[in-house]
């Protein structure tokens, strides 16, 4: 069906002048309702922009690798309900998985009218560690909060999702974040970095026995100290005060244990916080939202997605988060 309407779309443009400008708008608008209305993205990203207009705290030089910067997804304007998710890619904290784990997720967000904010933080591989990285994800949230206005965007509904190592770094955020400080000299640092929800995916969550080794080592190092490894074990820093939770997670998962999942959402569940846990029996790590490792849903349909996909509409709905 989405190709014949391509296909009749194509035809028909080229059947149309080039002086007919306005029956070309209303051409083009009826086919992005057309791909909309059958689950497929129709956004791009808008612009991109530095989180520091100077040199980020910590930059190790001036180079691309050295440049946290966030890309905009807008949705359409009829659609847009003020919400706001910054996503974080993952990899390992070596590498970002900015397309099935970054672009994706943010089409798909725009796709139900969250203004969607792709986070581009320093890694591992460029020689960067803890808190460079966190304070990236702190700053983005801080960054989408003081221009609110330019972009629709309500201040109390700005949350974060991420996959993998990028769960871990939304979990960092969640767990140690700063309240609006009016004493600070940056006008963007004075506000709150405090997410107003968390959406983890497959998460890195502790250091401890069920850690996956790899990501800790690029986050901290080889020889962190105790005090570290616990600080950045995420299911000991939960409190009654971290935010709403939605947590996905495979019984499968052969890379990142469920035990990650798991431990975070029992820490959620002793300090009161609201959560919504899923674990689903199959599927191997990396599924993003096409449900297989390494595979765009360039050609799917939302109806084709990972049914965390849905669960998750299900709970931003429920929470008053979109409203469709």
């Amino acid at each position: 069906m989405i190709k014949f309407f391509i296909l009749s779309f194509i035809a028909i443009r080229w059947q149309i002048s080039y002086n007919s400008g306005v029956m070309m708008k209303i051409l083009l608008k009826l086919f992005v309702c057309v791909l909309v209305a059958a689950g497929v993205n129709a956004f791009a990203a808008e612009e991109t922009v530095r989180l520091w207009d100077g040199d980020a705290p910590y930059a190790q030089g001036k180079e691309d690798k050295d440049i946290p910067t966030l890309t905009i997804f807008l949705p359409a304007k009829e659609k847009a309900n003020g919400s706001a998710v910054i996503v974080c890619p993952g990899g390992g904290y070596w590498m970002l998985a900015d397309k099935l784990e970054g672009s994706e997720y943010a089409q798909f967000l725009a796709n139900h009218g969250v203004t969607a904010f792709l986070l581009k933080y320093r890694l591992a591989s460029s020689g960067y560690r803890h808190p460079a990285m966190w304070m990236d994800a702190a700053r983005a949230i801080r960054y989408v909060r003081f221009n609110s206005q330019k972009w629709g965007v309500d201040v109390n509904k700005v949350g974060i999702i991420g996959s993998s190592a990028g769960g871990h770094l939304v979990s960092s955020v969640l767990t140690h974040y700063e309240l609006e400080n009016p004493k600070v000299t940056d006008p963007i640092d004075r506000l709150s970095s405090r997410p107003d929800f968390g959406i983890l995916c497959y998460p890195v969550i502790t250091s401890g026995e069920f850690a996956n080794k790899g990501t800790i080592e690029h986050l901290l190092g080889k020889e962190p100290s105790e005090g570290m490894l616990e600080y950045v074990s995420s299911e000991k820093q939960v409190d009654k005060n971290t935010p709403p939770c939605f947590i996905w997670h495979t019984f499968e998962d052969e890379i990142v244990p469920v035990e990650n999942s798991l431990f975070f959402a029992a820490a959620l569940r002793k300090a009161g916080v609201p959560f919504d846990l899923h674990i689903y029996e199959k599927g191997i790590h990396g599924l993003a939202l096409a449900g297989e490792r390494y595979k765009s849903v360039e050609g799917m349909t939302e109806a084709e997605y990972h049914p965390w996909t849905h669960d998750l509409l299900y709970w931003l709905k429920a929470r008053g988060i979109i409203k469709e």
